[in-house]
C-alpha cells in the first residue's frame, strides 16, 4: 500500500529562543516548502497531524520553521525528530523518468547479471553527498549501496525493483 503523505523534511534540532525549528530538507523542491501555510507533522507511528507555518526560511542547507503554538524552545525540542509531510496530492508533478526517494523502500534489490536478490529496501539514507540504499538481506544483515545511476543501473518503483551492479567486494564490506 503506496502511503497518501509525503516526507520533504525532518527536523533536527531548535533554533532560536522562540520555538523555532531546524529541519533537514529531503526534497528537491524546497522553495515550495518554504512557501507552504501548513505541513503535517509524524512521529512514524500515529496519523500525521496538521499545523500551520507561521514563517520559513532558509539558514545554511536547512529550512528553518516557526509554526504555530509553538514559542519556547522547550515546545520546539517536542517537534525534533518528527517528520514534516505533505499529502501527495499535493506534491509537485515529476517527469517520466523521475520519483520520490520514499517509493525505494520496499523495493527488491536483484543483481543485473545473476538475477539474484540481494534483499529489500528498507530506507534511504541522506548523507550530505551520495543517498545509500539501507537494504535488509535474506542473511539478516544491512547492506548499504551508494544510490547512483553507476550502481543502480535500473530503477523501477512501479514494479518495486531496483537492478543493481555492485563493485567488488561491496557485498562484503559489512561482514
Amino acid at each position: 500500500m503506496v502511503s497518501p503523505w509525503l516526507t520533504v523534511a525532518r527536523i533536527i534540532k531548535t533554533q532560536g529562543r522562540h520555538g523555532e525549528v531546524a529541519a533537514e530538507i529531503l526534497t528537491d523542491f524546497p522553495q515550495r516548502l518554504a512557501q507552504r501555510d501548513q505541513v503535517w507533522l509524524w512521529d512514524g507511528t500515529s496519523q500525521p497531524r496538521p499545523i500551520t507555518v507561521e514563517n520559513s526560511w532558509p539558514h545554511k542547507n536547512y529550512l528553518v520553521f516557526k509554526l504555530a503554538g509553538r514559542d519556547s524552545i522547550a515546545q520546539a525540542e517536542e517537534l525534533v525528530g518528527l517528520e514534516i509531510q505533505i499529502p501527495c496530492r499535493e506534491a509537485a508533478p515529476l517527469g517520466e523518468t523521475e520519483f520520490y526517494l520514499d517509493e525505494l523502500v520496499g523495493c527488491r534489490v536483484v543483481e543485473q547479471a545473476s538475477g539474484r536478490e540481494l534483499g529489500r529496501v528498507r530506507e534511504v539514507l541522506p548523507t550530505g553527498g551520495t543517498d545509500l540504499l539501507a537494504v535488509d538481506t535474506p542473511e539478516g544483515k544491512e547492506l548499504l549501496i551508494p544510490f547512483v545511476e553507476e550502481f543502480c543501473l535500473r530503477v523501477a518503483p512501479e514494479e518495486k525493483l531496483i537492478q543493481v551492479v555492485l563493485p567488488e567486494g561491496l557485498r562484503n564490506v559489512n561482514e
